[in-house]
């Protein structure tokens, strides 16, 4: 079968060759034809697991779409030459290539074509990648925003949040949470305003930033229904307890389901959360009528694989 298909593959690009030849009556190429032709030979080629050889005959393709001015079909044969190397496991090449072809569709004026390649992209290398997936994520977010598609460039957005969360580089993470929320407040989503508070508070007090966490609650009660609200209250009584070294009370909040169920990366640096200088109120709260919580900052920390599936 794979055999089959190599003679077939070979077929269609001397059918392509032949189709670029001039002669006297023929004073022109044919780049059209030629490009269908090295499509079907790159499609024979991946049928037979010949990746690298389907990858060489879709940058052909490309090529003689480029001479023939049709450039989203050189763009879309330039991506697909891109998925070839990522079926060879060769992940770096292949985002190479569909950035490439990004490029080229936004040329040709398909910006939205562009961002859902690079949101591809981004998933692709994710798992190899952390930092060239927020480049990805961040670019395609760009794109859509440029667009005024702010649903998609939102979306897009947060999957870089998160990231930069799990690369502690919490100061771009601030950033990126203050413009997702910025995004959120435009849209008129206010619940998912009032989640990326939370997230703001927890990255901000994970900084060191008091002042920032409680200025993120303080700029959120002008959002219609923030104010008494169940994210509202936690993080005033995170905050409190924060003020006041009260350990207990900051674990009773980040071991809540409100915070322990947000996206995993949010949960983590809840569970995680300590009081600076710690043990400030701890006693107090051992010797109130409910009995103790002695044991509540060892808890957190054997808590911590509890997520790993994460609930978005």
């Amino acid at each position: 079968m794979a055999a089959q298909k190599i003679n077939e593959a070979h077929e269609h690009i001397a059918k392509a060759e032949k189709c670029l030849k001039t002669s006297l009556t023929k004073w022109k190429p044919d780049f059209d034809s030629a490009a269908s032709e090295y499509a079907k030979a790159a499609v024979c080629f991946k049928n037979a697991k010949q990746y690298e050889q389907a990858k060489d005959a879709y940058l052909k393709e490309a090529e003689y779409h480029t001479e023939n001015k049709t450039l989203f079909h050189a763009a879309k044969a330039i991506e697909q030459a891109g998925m070839m190397m990522k079926e060879q496991k060769k992940m770096p090449e292949a985002i190479q290539y569909i950035e490439k072809a990004c490029m080229m569709y936004m040329e040709n004026g398909t910006p939205d074509t562009a961002a859902m390649a690079l949101d591809r992209a981004g998933k692709l290398i994710e798992p190899l990648n952390l930092e060239k997936a927020v480049d990805l994520y961040q670019k395609a977010a760009g794109v859509f925003e440029n667009e005024d598609r702010l649903r998609q460039a939102v979306e897009l957005l947060g999957k870089a949040s998160r990231l930069l969360v799990r690369l502690k580089r919490l100061d771009e993470a601030a950033t990126a949470l203050q413009k997702e929320k910025n995004m959120y407040k435009e849209i008129e989503n206010f619940p998912m305003c009032f989640k990326k508070t939370t997230a703001q508070v927890l990255v901000h007090l994970h900084r060191g930033d008091y002042v920032a966490a409680d200025k993120c609650v303080r700029e959120s009660y002008s959002l219609p229904g923030y104010s008494g609200s169940e994210d509202c209250v936690a993080m005033e009584t995170l905050l409190q307890g924060f003020d006041e070294q009260d350990e207990d009370q900051v674990y009773r909040v980040c071991n809540s389901p409100l915070l322990k169920y947000m996206d995993n990366d949010y949960a983590k640096l809840a569970i995680s959360l300590k009081v600076p200088g710690g043990g400030g109120k701890k006693k107090k709260a051992a010797a109130a009528p409910q009995g103790g919580s002695s044991g509540a900052p060892a808890a957190a920390e054997d808590e911590d694989d509890e997520y790993e599936g994460g609930l978005c």
